[in-house]
């Protein structure tokens, strides 16, 4: 049996009553309380997550915009110091490895965020394309270990992480810090941050904080002190997929994969063509783009709270294949089930209905364009 890795929070998350559960190796909180409370603290006004399983990687050196370049579909020669950018990274077959974040600190100096399920495969694709690269100066370097990050997510997140900046320069940095951007050097409770990112998966404001491990449990004390008079919750990984699903975002192993590219997930803003070097992957989607995807992911509402789990299939009227349920929750702001699937790209053109089973009753599922609700951004 393996044993399962814990974050910096481990204690803190017991201690606080959080349900732990096996994610991706991890042994994570699903939740606190409640899942359908939590979410909706998150939306009237602020959750506190541990999001310290996830991965980072500094990417450093002449050669490092060139190699980032060639590994990922979005362009990042635009970016500038202080900048974050979402991108997927794909295989060459179109499929994607992994969405990551890319930080750029300086010229030649970047750091990914990767998914915490994805680290060792992430970390061996980043070693193998830098072995076949040998001309570019480049170095990597996994931070994961000696990194740890709390996600504070909602209305009132930036109030209350403001509430604890070491002094008014540092207040004025998180107040001028826009929407996937990051600073670096700021001390917020005390805790040296090596980087603020306004950034986060739930579709509110907030910022993701990155420091270091041993810091970790005085610093989620300290924002739950203060935040928890103006409605702060602690918040686990149930309400972090309900509300990135509510909010329309794909989560890698569903709504993208291997088998499902960009370009088939909706996510064709990601893949930058017209961008001035090569990346893996770009062939095959380039005739993706050309020929149209063979499936497409799509989103549903059900108008019936009866959730559609992921995996279960999407059939006609007649009970014929039209495709499978990628992820499927209760939205807790609109009280009914909503989902992702993907389904043949012919089906949708003709306009059949897509339907599932539940064991033995016909659910509808209506496609939607998210995200489901009206987000505060």
């Amino acid at each position: 049996m393996s044993i399962l890795k814990r974050t910096p929070l481990f204690d803190f998350h017991v201690a606080h009553g959080g349900r732990m559960v096996d994610f991706a190796g991890w042994e994570m909180p699903v939740q606190y309380r409640s899942i359908l409370d939590e979410h909706k603290a998150v939306r009237r006004a602020a959750g506190l997550f541990d999001v310290s399983h996830m991965g980072e990687v500094d990417v450093r050196g002449p050669g490092a915009l060139a190699f980032l370049q060639s590994l990922v579909t979005n362009d990042l020669a635009k970016m500038t110091p202080g900048r974050v950018v979402y991108s997927p990274m794909c295989g060459e077959t179109g499929g994607v490895i992994d969405d990551l974040l890319v930080h750029m600190r300086a010229p030649g100096d970047y750091f990914l965020c990767i998914n915490a399920g994805n680290i060792d495969k992430d970390l061996a694709w980043l070693r193998e394309r830098r072995a076949a690269a040998p001309g570019l100066d480049v170095t990597l370097a996994d931070r994961s270990g000696d990194t740890a990050l709390i996600a504070i997510q909602g209305p009132r997140a930036a109030g209350i992480v403001r509430s604890l900046a070491s002094g008014p320069a540092v207040a004025a940095a998180l107040d001028d810090l826009n929407y996937y951007h990051f600073a670096t050097g700021l001390t917020i409770a005390g805790i040296p941050c090596s980087a603020v990112a306004r950034t986060g998966y739930t579709g509110e404001d907030g910022f993701e904080l990155y420091h270091r491990p041993e810091d970790a449990p005085r610093f989620a004390e300290a924002l739950l002190a203060a935040g928890a008079p103006l409605g702060l919750e602690l918040a686990g990984l149930g309400a972090r997929d309900s509300l990135r699903l509510e909010a329309g975002f794909p989560l890698h192993g569903h709504e993208i994969s291997g088998d499902i590219s960009p370009l088939a997930a909706g996510l064709a803003w990601t893949v930058k063509f017209a961008k001035n070097s090569d990346f893996c992957g770009r062939a095959a989607l380039e005739r993706e783009a050309r020929d149209g995807s063979a499936r497409r992911v799509v989103f549903f509402k059900t108008g019936d709270r009866r959730i559609v789990r992921a995996g279960a299939a999407v059939i006609d009227e007649a009970g014929a294949p039209l495709g499978t349920v990628l992820s499927g929750t209760l939205s807790p702001i609109l009280n009914e089930a909503i989902g992702s699937a993907l389904i043949d790209t012919t089906a949708l053109a003709a306009g059949r209905a897509l339907l599932t089973d539940i064991r033995g009753a016909k659910i509808a599922l209506h496609p939607v364009k998210p995200p489901f609700v009206a987000l505060k951004k």
